[in-house]
């Protein structure tokens, strides 16, 4: 019986990563490599956005990535073309480790002047990035609504802060290890 899912195999024996599934759920990753994948983020390494937002910095899932498989033990492989609107670009990615499929997500950036279109394109590679590296359990915590709060009540401080050009006056979230807001804000 033929597997309902691709393999996308070329001719030269390569694996089509645009196409493929190869790889999908067959076999879990060792115990060492599970630990270094669902290890408990160092509060240090999660940052927050002026929103409330918690998030880590994409740099640290490829440190994760090369931590688990070693650099070159893991690959992003484009499966669609870019795509280009008026102010956002995105594309689906594959994430492949050690040769095998383990995530599909696709990633966006938003863009305000044409000229920034291809540095839109990496953002976009590396939100698809962050969004496959849920797949592998990295930085779960972060989707958790416990830890979300638990984390902001102690590491983070909502602040009062006005747009100096404009007077308007916003509530924004900053570290408690952080320097105040500056110019064009001030706390």
């Amino acid at each position: 019986m033929e597997s309902p899912l691709p393999n996308a195999v070329s001719s030269d024996g390569s694996t089509d990563w645009s196409r493929s599934y190869s790889g999908l759920s067959t076999q879990a990753f060792s115990p060492e490599i599970a630990e270094v994948l669902m290890a408990e983020l160092a509060t240090n390494d999660i940052e927050i956005k002026p929103d409330g937002l918690i998030y880590l910095p994409e740099i640290k899932y490829r440190r994760i990535l090369n931590k688990a498989f070693g650099p070159g033990g893991w690959g992003l492989a484009p499966r669609s073309e870019t795509s280009v609107g008026p102010k956002i670009v995105s594309r689906e990615y594959a994430l492949v480790c050690q040769g095998r499929l383990v995530a599909v997500a696709r990633g966006e950036q938003e863009y305000f002047d044409p000229s920034a279109i291809a540095t839109a394109t990496e953002g976009c590679k590396s939100n698809a990035l962050m969004r496959c590296c849920k797949d592998l359990g990295i930085a779960s915590e972060l989707w958790d609504p416990r830890f979300i709060r638990e984390f902001r009540s102690k590491y983070c401080v909502e602040i009062f802060a006005e747009h100096l050009p404009t007077k308007k006056k916003y509530k924004m979230w900053r570290r408690k290890d952080q320097p105040k807001f500056g110019y064009p804000y001030q706390e």
